[in-house]
């Protein structure tokens, strides 16, 4: 290697930036390998095609007005603070979608209990209301005096006809179920999206940087490895 000029390995280099399969990683690993390589990985013919391959909106201005690989470190460093922040409005964002529906699953709760609440008391007066009429037929049976008095008392409290407030507390079941089902499939609804939004923040942290434009596409692509390299370790 010692024997090859500057020129060659200058060549070497340059023919790989050109067909991308040295980067700037490479570089910078080539520069502290020894002092020769130093000096000619930091050379602008190597940096300058690689600031604008990897950042297209540089300008040949730009870089004839200083080092080329100092201002790929500027870009390099921006662009890393840039993802930083992006990965943390989309960490805060799905955070924020995790709590909005658990709230959701609370309220649905709450109402479903009062629902439920609300059926038990027209349940509880409908069976009432079953003695009531059965107590009113027992009427026209004979019975000791004590038991039909107190059998005349039950009718007599109620305001409306029994068969009226049946009707209407049976329908009033009904619909307490129905409502209760609702509320049910919405709480079920409700964890399936949470439970999608976890699994996208739990793909958003395994990959900080990635570009976050647009998270939800890169979710599962990255489930579906970090399932096979879970397989691959039991294996």
């Amino acid at each position: 290697m010692s024997m090859l000029p500057d020129d060659l390995w200058r060549s070497i280099m340059q023919i790989g930036v050109e067909t991308k399969t040295l980067d700037y990683k490479s570089l910078c690993c080539l520069s502290i390998t020894c002092r020769r390589f130093r000096r000619l990985a930091f050379e602008d013919s190597l940096w300058s095609p690689l600031l604008l391959s990897d950042f297209p909106s540089t300008t040949n201005n730009s870089i004839s007005r200083g080092k080329a690989k100092n201002l790929y470190q500027i870009r390099y460093e921006k662009e890393r603070d840039k993802k930083r922040l992006a990965h943390r409005r989309a960490v805060l964002r799905i955070e924020s979608e995790i709590a909005v529906h658990l709230r959701k699953i609370r309220e649905i709760k709450l109402r479903s209990l009062e629902e439920k609440r609300k059926m038990n008391e027209a349940v509880g007066e409908l069976l009432n209301l079953h003695r009531i009429r059965g107590a009113s037929v027992a009427l026209n049976v004979w019975q000791p005096e004590m038991i039909r008095s107190r059998q005349r008392e039950m009718v007599q409290q109620t305001n409306v006809p029994v068969h009226v407030r049946i009707n209407a507390l049976e329908m009033e079941v009904s619909l307490c179920k129905q409502q209760i089902a609702a509320f049910d499939r919405a709480i079920q609804f409700q964890k399936k999206k949470r439970r999608a939004a976890e699994e996208e923040l739990d793909s958003v942290k395994y990959h900080p940087l990635q570009n976050l434009q647009n998270t939800s596409g890169h979710s599962s692509g990255c489930r579906v490895r970090s399932k096979r390299l879970k397989g691959d370790e039991q294996h």
